[in-house]
């Protein structure tokens, strides 16, 4: 990886791939899908996200190559996703910053506080 980035352009590159994975329901949608196929009922209940935004995030996640759609023509249709490669490649990371999230939400929720609290005129 470089350590400098250059241009503006594949710093724009750069902002729209980590908007896209580090977005509230996408992060949630690769952690669900982490061990396998699951049914798109299944990750509504599992997620408490409505239909109409696990659709939007699915088939964003499918644009960019990191889920499978499997859909199966059967009375009534069912539909599984799946991590692909590119998107296994992103349960280490996920896992990671969920894991540094576990451990700071104390300091986290302290500095809200602080900040809060604080006078910031």
């Amino acid at each position: 990886m470089k350590d400098v980035i250059h241009g503006t352009g594949q710093c724009q590159r750069i902002n729209d791939v980590l908007s896209r994975v580090g977005d509230r329901w996408s992060v949630l949608v690769i952690y669900a899908l982490r061990d396998g196929r699951v049914r798109f009922n299944a990750l509504k209940r599992e997620l408490g996200i409505s239909q109409r935004m696990l659709s939007l995030t699915l088939r964003n996640l499918e644009r960019d190559g990191l889920i499978l759609r499997h859909y199966f023509p059967e009375i009534p249709p069912r539909v599984e996703y799946e991590l692909t490669p590119l998107g296994h490649s992103l349960r280490q990371p996920v896992r990671a910053l969920a894991d540094w999230a576990l451990e700071n939400l104390d300091r986290i929720d302290a500095a809200r506080v602080d900040f809060d609290a604080a006078d910031h005129a």
